[in-house]
């Protein structure tokens, strides 16, 4: 078929190599390892999760409908906070309820006994977020056990004895993280909370392990759920990873609009947006990878995307967005030709994430959702319309 850009291109081929690795840790492991939909939530490719996991988790009423109607498992769901209004929809489409504070569950306790509330949950379990105040995680906007963080139950004002009702403890402290970060926060987690693992059926890690990365250590994971198996075998483990889902599954396919040139600086202006399609560069920020195309750091004390001498590539681009966010562009990119009106401008590995955190601000064109089958079709999973922009706000 052809594709007019923009458009978000997932490749089943890799998402099924990370999904077999994902399904082959969980199994030598012995924990659950289930989707995060806050890094990935494209319900159309649900039917090949399902080949090799079985739960999902969420954080809000909407995500814990897409688990139970589309992916067809009630979810695992965590929410800072819970309302009277929401709480009835999460426990229809819930297996398991984590609580961010005791506050909440001694508030909800009483709903989740009230069986007009849901049918389809005979064996709810509850659990309780709690706070190891460690984590290796260095960007401080993703740091949920930075000091003063509103996140999960310090050991210091945990009982003793838990509260009736309880079952597990739900510890989310990694971003994109390596084995070895989880290996060295788990002696921080046992230190603090083993005391409470008797009272308790399972542990959710959380999410940010990022198995899938090329340079992951998937045995040294694997050794340490055995062992933290082995001290505790009365502990279900589970991880509820995002990104290693999604990661390096595709790209986000753009096309150069115009080219613009001020003070030297030529930027490319491109049918896509940073901070509708792409926000997690300008909110990190980090620079993406463009395909063929290289990446030129600003010299010291000069502004970002400031014109950089090169003696091997004279080609060299901002890349702007078209919204009328000022900073709505990125830079400086070395390409081996000069850039035209149409050429492709491709942004790799732009799957996770991405996707769920896209805006309409503007009414920018939003990216279309394609799927690349194994059998070589090209399958148009959703294509957006002025009525999607509109219907937002009616």
């Amino acid at each position: 078929m052809p594709l007019q850009t923009p458009y978000y291109l997932v490749e089943e081929s890799l998402l099924r190599r990370n999904l077999a690795l994902i399904k082959d840790v969980a199994e030598r492991s012995g924990a659950e390892i289930i989707l995060a939909f806050k890094a990935f939530a494209l319900w159309k490719t649900f039917p090949i999760f399902r080949e090799y996991i079985q739960h999902t988790t969420a954080s809000s009423p909407d995500e814990a409908r897409l688990a139970l109607e589309e992916f067809g498992s009630p979810a695992h769901t965590y929410s800072p906070a819970y309302t009277e209004r929401d709480f009835p929809t999460i426990l229809r489409c819930s297996s398991h309820i984590t609580f961010n504070s005791l506050s909440q569950f001694h508030r909800f306790y009483p709903f989740t006994k009230n069986s007009k509330l849901y049918t389809l949950n005979s064996q709810l379990s509850l659990g309780l977020r709690v706070n190891p105040e460690y984590s290796e995680i260095e960007t401080e906007l993703y740091n949920p056990c930075a000091p003063g963080s509103r996140f999960g139950v310090l050991a210091e004002d945990l009982p003793a004895t838990l509260p009736t009702g309880l079952d597990g403890f739900h510890i989310h402290c990694h971003c994109e993280s390596s084995a070895e970060a989880f290996a060295r926060t788990l002696v921080h987690i046992i230190d603090k909370f083993s005391p409470w693992f008797p009272q308790l059926q399972w542990i959710n890690f959380g999410g940010g392990h990022l198995m899938t990365r090329a340079d992951y250590n998937v045995p040294l994971l694997i050794q340490t759920l055995q062992d933290f198996h082995r001290r505790f075998p009365h502990l279900r483990m589970i991880l509820e990873p995002g990104s290693a889902f999604a990661w390096q599954t595709g790209p986000l396919v753009s096309s150069v609009v115009d080219i613009v040139e001020n003070h030297g600086i030529k930027t490319a202006i491109l049918d896509v947006s940073f901070t509708c399609h792409m926000p997690d560069c300008l909110e990190m920020p980090y620079y993406p990878a463009v395909r063929g195309a290289r990446l030129i750091e600003p010299p010291s004390g000069k502004p970002f995307g400031a014109p950089v001498d090169s003696t091997d590539e004279a080609f060299i681009y901002r890349l702007g967005g078209n919204s009328c966010l000022s900073g709505d562009f990125m830079g400086s990119w070395a390409f081996p030709r000069p850039l035209s009106v149409g050429d492709e401008i491709i942004f790799e590995d732009m799957i996770h994430y991405t996707t769920v955190k896209t805006t309409t601000f503007n009414g920018v064109h939003h990216p279309s959702i394609v799927l690349h089958r194994l059998d070589g079709e090209y399958q148009l999973l959703r294509e957006f319309t002025y009525e999607d922009y509109r219907n937002r706000m009616d």
